[in-house]
């Protein structure tokens, strides 16, 4: 069984599908990346998928699907992709344990390279408890 670089909630998805179904007959789905910028030195970036890069991994719920950019992936391992409604905003949430910092705005991160060894120690362990 392979691993899945990011996990979506349910309302990540549920949102995922509408964004779709209001781009047009093209859209298949969302892309995930990041990108150099704002004051913490990351940004994550969301893009509308009309035809799916083949190197990109994917990433399905519910009949959303979400590629992720293979340069983010050592940035993305373990992260779980929300969507959250407040009073202020509206917007995709991402919990990653790979963030170091934030920027007092919200708009940028911090961001590590996941430890690979300790990811692999870690499902070594958890297939020996199943």
């Amino acid at each position: 069984m392979g691993f899945q670089v990011m996990t979506l909630s349910e309302a990540a998805a549920q949102r995922v599908k509408t964004i779709v179904e209001n781009s047009g007959p093209d859209a298949k789905g969302i892309r995930v990346g990041i990108k150099k910028g704002g004051c913490a030195g990351m940004e994550y970036t969301i893009d509308l998928v009309s035809e799916p890069n083949p190197r990109d991994d994917l990433i399905q719920r519910d009949g959303a699907s979400v590629w992720v950019d293979p340069s983010a992936v050592l940035y993305l391992l373990g992260t779980e992709m929300g969507f959250e409604t407040t009073t202020l905003r509206s917007g995709f949430t991402f919990h990653n344990p790979n963030q170091t910092s934030a920027c007092g705005c919200g708009e940028s991160v911090e961001l590590k390279a996941a430890d690979l060894a300790l990811l692999a120690r870690e499902r070594g362990a958890d297939a020996v408890r199943t």
